[in-house]
């Protein structure tokens, strides 16, 4: 009986795309040194201003008027950030206090509402999809310094003029088309077969929403929350013309206070805009790596 031995087949794979050579750029010492040199004129561009603004915190009134100025102080007067909290153009504390209640129960609001409103247009086309777009985009053209003749009036009948709820309301308003164009960007970018994949497992339409579309999401929507705090955080034109009471007023129209038609503290004008702007700095150093790649998604494919 002959045994047949199994014949060997070599088999040819078919040759696929060349792969793209990565081009290594080989960087040279000096380049480098001109990199950094490059990054510090930025740095100090930017770090700057800051600077003098501290150093005119520290300083005395005369010092800051006198003829013969100089960038560093003579002396640190930290005590100009002790008693800038009593002095009698303004409640700076209460100032303090309503800048922060009014723009995160703003943006609280914001999300709320942008939220639902940036999913479900992603998700789903219905009769006057696009219309509604371009109205809520449309919205972003006003500003409130032009409608504030009409906001004083409004709020005035509804009873809540000089109220925190009237600036909530206005930030809210003015702040909530740009929050839906970013999240609905984001969730347009989820497939939909995500969606469909979770409701065949028995998620609801809410389970599918905050179970697996926020966490893709996430950093579109902390991207809406930054610019919307901050944008809430910096509102005055607004705010000056709604809020009468000196101790309802955001820090953005208490800073003016300091600043009088014969004479005017510029030590506590540099010392209360340095306080103003740190919560915002600290809150940008806190999420920058979900800032950062909230803006740069989509950028790579």
């Amino acid at each position: 009986m002959a045994v047949v031995e199994p014949s060997t087949r070599t088999m040819t794979l078919p040759v696929g795309r060349r792969a793209k050579r990565v081009r290594t750029e080989r960087v040279t010492p000096g380049r480098m040194a001109l990199r950094m040199l490059a990054g510090l004129i930025v740095l100090v561009i930017f770090v700057l201003p800051y600077t003098i603004m501290f150093f005119g915190a520290v300083k005395t009134k005369s010092e800051i008027r006198s003829v013969d100025p100089t960038y560093f102080p003579k002396e640190f007067h930290w005590d100009n950030f002790v008693s800038m909290w009593s002095t009698p153009e303004t409640p700076l504390l209460q100032n303090l206090i309503s800048t922060i209640v009014i723009s995160v129960f703003a943006t609280l609001l914001v999300l709320l509402v942008a939220l639902p409103a940036a999913y479900y247009t992603a998700r789903f086309r219905f009769p006057g999809r696009m219309v509604f777009l371009f109205l809520v985009i449309v919205t972003q053209m006003l500003q409130p310094a032009v409608l504030t003749s009409g906001l004083f009036r409004q709020f005035s009948a509804l009873g809540l003029l000089d109220t925190w709820a009237a600036m909530i309301f206005v930030n809210a308003a003015f702040n909530l088309s740009f929050a839906v164009w970013i999240m609905h960007s984001f969730f347009a970018g989820v497939p939909k077969e995500v969606d469909e994949a979770a409701q065949i497992d028995g998620a609801g339409r809410f389970a599918v929403l905050f179970k697996i579309n926020l966490p893709l999401v996430w950093p579109g929507i902390v991207t809406a929350i930054v610019f919307t705090f901050v944008a809430c955080w910096n509102e005055f034109a607004a705010s000056l013309v709604i809020l009468q009471t000196a101790g309802n007023q955001p820090l953005s129209v208490a800073l003016t206070k300091f600043v009088g038609q014969y004479e005017t503290s510029w030590q506590y004008v540099f010392a209360v805009s340095l306080v103003a702007i740190l919560p915002v700095v600290i809150l940008f150093m806190l999420i920058e790596k979900r800032l950062v790649g909230g803006l740069t998604a989509g950028s790579v494919k």
